[in-house]
């Protein structure tokens, strides 16, 4: 029997956000055809795998009380998910850290249940190669196969294409969670047909500051369609939103995701890190952290 206490691997499970989120239509099956930017930030939850012959979760972390029950896990279902499809029966003990929110929009769950098919795949010796991962991820969420790939990307059909961004500026964030949950089925309900036209393609230069006000200037162009069914299922997500954009130095404030959260992209860090402070000190009731979007380097020479 395994005694091991100390993790054999750790993994980040980073906040994924919707910079853009168009929804261009809807299937036969009734899932809709989204178009989306997809980043991530340093703002994460952690998951570590300790050897142990059972498979079982345990979830600690300021928002554990949060991510609803163990057995219906995001995580848990995609370590077995990976057990039933390559046959394993090796077990492990994952450890979640939860410090974002459950059900905000942020894609914690996916993102969660990512890292521990990256982490077990590697573990149990699996040998599964990235896309057959990001098949068993489909089946049990839209957003998996983009948190697998854990970075800068287009994200289009119903979650299953995604075409990574060769250069994208890393950027700081604040993101804002106002507390409460909201289904992402009736938030879609509420779009009701509303369908329009994919994004613009992005501003060719993106580098440094002026590519910073480009990419900004680009996103106003943009949109979250299912902002306004979001808030007309909760109005105060507009709250935030606001609260973000009368910041110093934010340079855009929008919802993320289906919400409730929000997100604000700022000019620098010490503005962001003070934006955050401030927000903390006049909304204690809200989850707000900052960070930086990961960013993807210039191919160098």
């Amino acid at each position: 029997m395994v005694h091991r206490q100390d993790p054999v691997a750790t993994r980040s499970a980073p906040a994924k956000i919707n910079l853009c989120l168009h929804v261009t239509g809807r299937r036969a099956d009734g899932y809709h055809l989204l178009h989306s930017l997809v980043v991530f930030a340093t703002i994460a939850d952690r998951v570590s795998v300790i050897d142990d012959d059972d498979l079982s979760l345990t979830v600690n972390g300021p928002m554990a009380a949060l991510a609803g029950p163990l057995d219906d896990n995001l995580v848990l279902r995609a370590a077995r998910a990976l057990q039933q499809t390559t046959g394993t029966r090796r077990g492990a003990r994952l450890v979640l850290d939860k410090q974002l929110p459950a059900g905000a929009g942020l894609g914690g769950g996916s993102s969660d249940a990512a890292a521990a098919l990256i982490l077990l795949n590697q573990i149990w010796d699996c040998g599964l190669e990235r896309d057959q991962i990001s098949a068993i991820g489909l089946k049990l969420g839209a957003d998996l196969p983009v948190c697998l790939a854990g970075q800068p990307a287009w994200l289009s059909g119903i979650g299953e294409h995604i075409d990574p961004i060769g250069f994208f500026p890393s950027m700081p964030i604040v993101l804002i969670h106002p507390g409460g949950n909201l289904s992402t089925k009736d938030v879609f309900t509420r779009l009701n047909g509303h369908f329009g036209p994919k994004a613009p393609d992005l501003p060719p230069e993106l580098d440094g500051l002026d590519g910073l006000d480009g990419l900004c200037g680009w996103l106003d162009d943009t949109r979250n369609d299912l902002q306004a069914p979001a808030m007309a299922l909760r109005p105060d997500i507009s709250d935030p939103i606001n609260a973000l954009g009368n910041q110093d130095n934010c340079l855009i404030a929008r919802m993320s995701g289906s919400g409730a959260s929000s997100f604000g992209l700022f000019r620098d860090d010490a503005s962001a890190r003070h934006a955050c402070h401030e927000l903390q000190t006049h909304y204690p009731g809200w989850w707000i952290r900052h960070g930086l979007i990961t960013g993807v380097d210039l191919p160098k020479d």
